[in-house]
């Protein structure tokens, strides 16, 4: 299995196992260059995102991941941890649908638009 498949299931099922909500993974290879996939997930409240936030950059480190970092620190709503290749958002349920992220990037960008 491909090492960034592999890492992208370790974090899913860490999320999943740690209570995370509405889980969706995005496919990002044909319409950024920032990452090859997008983790969206929903915690319950501050403390239980932060707490994701922290297992995710745990397991990403652990796996040779040593760049990454969590940004949104001071934010309660909303946390993403930059796993190089992997992106992953942990929103407050009704930040989440403000932001619409899984809408937005599901949907195929012509490549003549493509400027990430």
């Amino acid at each position: 299995m491909d090492k960034i498949l592999r890492l992208k299931k370790i974090i899913i099922d860490t999320l999943d196992t740690n209570k995370a909500q509405n889980i969706v993974s995005i496919d990002l290879k044909d319409k950024s260059s920032m990452a090859d996939y997008m983790i969206i997930a929903s915690g319950t409240s501050s403390r239980h995102i932060q707490a994701l936030s922290e297992q995710v950059l745990e397991k990403l480190k652990n796996n040779g991941i040593k760049d990454s970092k969590i940004e949104g620190k001071d934010s309660a709503e909303w946390k993403l941890v930059d796993g190089i290749d992997l992106i992953i958002h942990i929103f407050h349920p009704e930040k989440r649908s403000f932001y619409e992220l899984e809408k937005m990037w599901s949907e195929l960008i012509p490549k003549e638009k493509l400027i990430i």
